[in-house]
């Protein structure tokens, strides 16, 4: 399966910056549906921030999904990746 990887950054109310990508299926093109994505993620991680745009977040690359990403995908329709500041 190829996935395409969204590269996001939100200012938290603490004042560190999170980073984390949001992991679609390739076919996926329509941002708004990955902005929901990166919402209902926040929402899980309970930091309140304003809605996401292509400001926060942009179509960074395509890549091979591994069986992790898949199964995240099969269940929720997408997969977060989290890099810095996501406790």
């Amino acid at each position: 399966m190829k996935i395409a990887v969204w590269d996001t950054y939100v200012q938290r109310t603490d004042g560190r910056k999170m980073h984390f990508d949001i992991i679609a299926p390739e076919n996926v093109k329509d941002s708004n549906v990955i902005f929901q994505y990166g919402h209902e993620y926040l929402i899980d991680k309970d930091v309140k921030s304003k809605k996401l745009t292509s400001k926060e977040c942009e179509f960074c690359h395509i890549e091979k999904a591994t069986q992790e990403v898949i199964s995240d995908i099969e269940t929720k329709g997408y997969h977060i990746v989290e890099m810095e500041n996501c406790d």
